[in-house]
């Protein structure tokens, strides 16, 4: 039912007034509030630290691994709650990830933290594959199934097209700059392909949110091509770490790579199918089985591939495993995803804590560094271009282009998570090498990083109500309790 002018008048009147409302309350209580956060969050801390020391004793002091741990993780919790505090007016948060990845930069680079920070490269590496392991796992429970079975050709084209072209340019120009074999190339590609739902979805809720673009389903497009995109980089990346770590002959490599990936598939559809069966609906604390079989399942994949000399494999059937379960499950989803996205909230500032402080700056050099963002840049550049070039046709009008090119920039989460994984697998190789070739996919994904997480997030936040058309009916359906709620106390 449309909405007259009148009712539009008082809705645009009352939302104003309930933002200056807003402001004041907020500008009355946010000192007590910031002071109550930070005591409950610093007693918090020392609660951590205290038990960890209690229980381990020597184990928990400075420049002990125990210690290192939980210094990271307090000081990457922290580093997330301080860069979120920085924003402008009605736009999105600076994402918490950059704070807990500059956390780790950090303790890894000031003098007498690092000896007092020390962690064990095997306990870093665990615990990045669980961390792995736990964000898929929520990636594959969000994935849209509806909107698979409805994906439209543009939807397509813009999960596709960007993907496959900023992967090869990036696999190109990273073979002549930084001097990495074509594999390495490629899959140094496939890893900055992907955008980041982490900063994307919660930009694209915001907007959709005050109805713009609403109309055009540009928010929903987005979202819905974000999970695909990251499945056809994961893809990708796992073909090419099968060929990479192969040692039979370049065909043998290839057919490696195109293995595992059907074994992630196969295996994650598998056990997938298993969770549709057990544990049945009647059983008691039905949810928490579900949960424990998932998360448990979803870590001995990563880390049973990894022992099979299949360890592109993991993450595949990860994916693939979370989504099959939740289809199965289907309303009953939620629930589970709901506490897999707690498990998230602790795994996080540890994955990005320690990607970061994987980072030794005074090992590398400004050239190196100048050559992997050219190499981003060049490749964000192709992005863009090819982006605006998929939509061409979609029913969009020049703004909406530009604004959709803009917002399929960010970077984050699947950097974070599989940035790493050719570097674990080079230590275990103990090829020194690869290691090289390792720590340069890392750094590169560590700038995408650091670059496209704030950068795409402002973009999103202040290009959106400038090149987005807003839908007053959206506006009318958010206020209509508001006016319903006015109109009963003032009669």
């Amino acid at each position: 039912m449309g909405i007259n002018e009148r009712d539009k008048i008082l809705i645009i009147s009352l939302t104003k007034q309930n933002q200056a409302t807003s402001e004041s309350q907020f500008s009355s209580n946010s000192t007590v509030h910031i002071m109550t956060c930070v005591c409950v969050s610093g007693l918090l801390g020392l609660l951590v630290f205290g038990v960890v020391w209690a229980v381990t004793g020597p184990a928990c002091l400075p420049g002990q691994n125990l210690f290192g741990l939980v210094i990271l993780f307090l000081s990457a919790v922290c580093g997330g709650k301080l860069i979120s505090v920085f924003r402008l007016p009605r736009t999105p948060p600076v994402p918490a990830l950059l704070g807990m990845l500059l956390a780790g930069v950090v303790l890894r680079n000031v003098p007498y933290v690092t000896d007092a920070v020390y962690i064990d490269q095997n306990w870093s590496a665990a615990l990045r594959n669980v961390s792995l392991a736990v964000i898929l796992t929520r990636a594959g429970l969000g994935l849209n199934a509806a909107a698979l079975r409805r994906l439209k050709a543009v939807c397509v084209r813009v999960a596709v097209g960007p993907c496959l072209t900023e992967a090869c340019t990036v696999a190109v120009v990273a073979h002549f700059l930084l001097e990495l074999p074509w594999i390495w190339s490629f899959m140094l590609g496939f890893v900055l392909a992907a955008v980041s739902p982490a900063v994307v979805v919660p930009s694209m809720l915001l907007l959709q949110s005050e109805g713009f673009g609403v109309q055009k389903g540009v928010p929903t497009l987005l979202m819905a091509a974000g999970s695909f995109d990251d499945i056809l980089a994961i893809t990708g990346f796992t073909t090419c770490l099968g060929i990479a770590f192969g040692t039979g002959s370049t065909w043998m490599n290839v057919g490696k790579g195109v293995l595992e990936v059907l074994a992630g598939v196969l295996a994650g559809g598998v056990m997938g199918l298993l969770l549709h069966f057990l544990p049945s609906e009647d059983q008691s604390d039905v949810v928490l089985r579900r949960c424990c079989l998932l998360l448990g399942l979803s870590v001995f994949s990563v880390f049973g591939s990894l022992a099979a000399g299949l360890g592109g494999a993991g993450g595949l059937c990860t994916l693939v495993l979370a989504f099959i379960a939740g289809l199965s499950w289907a309303e009953q989803k939620a629930p589970v995803a709901a506490v897999v996205g707690r498990f998230w909230d602790i795994f996080q500032p540890l994955l990005f804590g320690l990607i970061g402080a994987e980072i030794n700056i005074s090992s590398l050099s400004a050239y190196t560094v100048g050559l992997g963002v050219s190499t981003l840049c060049v490749g964000l550049l192709v992005r863009v271009l090819v982006t605006f070039c998929m939509v061409l046709f979609a029913g969009f009008n020049v703004k909406e282009k530009i604004f959709i090119s803009l917002a399929w920039m960010p970077k984050a989460t699947v950097q974070a998570a599989i940035g790493s994984t050719a570097l674990d697998m080079s230590r275990s190789a103990g090829d020194e090498q690869l290691q090289i070739y390792g720590l340069d996919v890392l750094t590169v994904a560590v700038l995408a990083i650091l670059i496209t997480a704030p950068i795409g997030a402002l973009a999103i936040g202040l290009s959106g109500p400038k090149l987005l058309q807003q839908d007053t009916h959206t506006l009318g359906e958010q206020h209509t309790h508001t006016l319903t709620h006015t109109h009963t106390h003032t009669g």
